[in-house]
C-alpha cells in the first residue's frame, strides 16, 4: 500500500507540474499576441519536435588520448587511445530551435519594432550569451539559464516598452542561438561527442526557455 500511495502522489505531482508549465506557456504566448489555439499548436509542435534532430553538416575533429596518472605519479598519455581523425555531426532540434526561430521571424515580419532597437537588443544579448557560455566536454554548451531572459526583458523594457514582449522574445531566442551556439561552433570539437545539437535534444533547452521567460518578464 505505501508503494501505491507513493506512485499516486508522484503522478499527481507530475500532473500539477505539467499543468503549471502549460499555463505558463499560455500566458507567455498570450503576451505575444497569440490566440489559445495557436499557442496550443505551438506547444504540441514543440513537445513532439523536441525529439527530432535534423542533421545540417559535419565538422572534422581530432579525438586525443586522455591524460592519466602512472604508478610513478607522472602524467602520461594513454597508448590505447591515440589521436585520431573523427567527425562531428551538427544538427538542429525542431522543438528547441526551429520553432522558436520561425516564431521570431514571424514577429519580425510584423514590423512593429524599429530595426535599430531590434539590432541593439540582439547585439547585446548575443554578446552576453557568448561571454557567459562555456563548452562542457561530453555535455554541450552551458550558461546561466536566467541571465539571458532577464537581460532580454530588461533591454526590451528600456528600448521599446510598448512591444517589450516581442522584442524580449526575439532578442532572447536569437541572441542565445547566435552567441551560445553558432559562435561556439569553432569550439565544438571540445565536446567529445559524435553529434552536437543546436537547440538541444529536449523541449526545455536554453533557446526555448529563454524566449518563454523573457516574454513573461517583459
Amino acid at each position: 500500500m505505501p508503494i501505491i500511495t507513493l506512485v499516486i502522489s508522484i503522478l499527481i505531482t507530475l500532473f500539477f507540474v505539467a499543468m503549471i508549465q502549460i499555463r505558463i506557456f499560455e500566458i507567455a504566448f498570450a503576451k505575444l499576441g497569440l490566440t489559445p489555439e495557436v499557442s496550443l499548436l505551438l506547444l504540441i509542435g514543440t513537445l513532439f519536435g523536441s525529439g527530432i534532430n535534423l542533421p545540417l553538416f559535419t565538422l572534422r575533429a581530432k579525438q586525443a588520448g586522455q591524460l592519466v596518472m602512472s604508478q610513478e605519479k607522472k602524467p602520461v598519455w594513454e597508448i590505447f587511445q591515440p589521436v585520431r581523425e573523427g567527425k562531428i555531426v551538427i544538427a538542429v532540434n525542431v522543438g528547441g530551435c526551429i520553432i522558436p526561430v520561425c516564431l521570431c521571424l514571424y514577429f519580425i515580419s510584423l514590423q512593429v519594432i524599429a530595426p535599430e532597437k531590434l539590432l541593439i537588443a540582439l547585439l547585446a544579448v548575443t554578446a552576453l550569451s557568448y561571454n557567459l557560455s562555456r563548452i562542457i566536454p561530453g555535455v554541450g554548451v552551458g550558461m546561466p539559464i536566467f541571465v539571458a531572459p532577464f537581460a532580454s526583458a530588461l533591454i526590451a523594457l528600456i528600448l521599446d516598452p510598448a512591444h517589450a514582449a516581442h522584442l524580449a522574445y526575439i532578442s532572447g531566442v536569437m541572441g542565445v542561438l547566435i552567441g551560445a551556439d553558432i559562435l561556439r561552433l569553432k569550439n565544438i570539437i571540445e565536446l567529445g561527442r559524435p553529434v552536437a545539437v543546436i537547440g538541444g535534444a529536449g523541449t526545455f533547452d536554453g533557446i526555448f526557455l529563454t524566449g518563454i521567460i523573457a516574454a513573461l518578464l517583459a
